[in-house]
């Protein structure tokens, strides 16, 4: 697992796992502003709004999301 800063050319979307520099925490991502160089997040269960240079993005390898991947429902074959 590797973390990247968000440059430029980068966004983050609602739902993604961000990590949050400060609090040494992955923190989910609510929302994201170029515009206004802020990123909305929840952190322990409260919301968190900062600057996008405190926030970086969590890169995984192909096999650590192979290990991560869980599977579905087998019961309705909709898998």
């Amino acid at each position: 697992m590797e973390y990247h800063a968000i440059r430029d050319d980068m966004h983050a979307t609602p739902g993604e796992y961000l990590f949050y520099e400060p609090a040494q925490k992955i923190v989910l991502c609510g929302g994201f502003s170029r515009e206004d160089n802020l990123v909305r997040a929840l952190m322990d269960g409260r919301y968190l709004e900062d600057t996008i240079g405190n926030f970086k993005k969590i890169i995984l390898t192909k096999q650590e999301h192979q290990e991560r991947r869980t599977s579905r429902c087998k019961g309705c074959g909709s898998g």
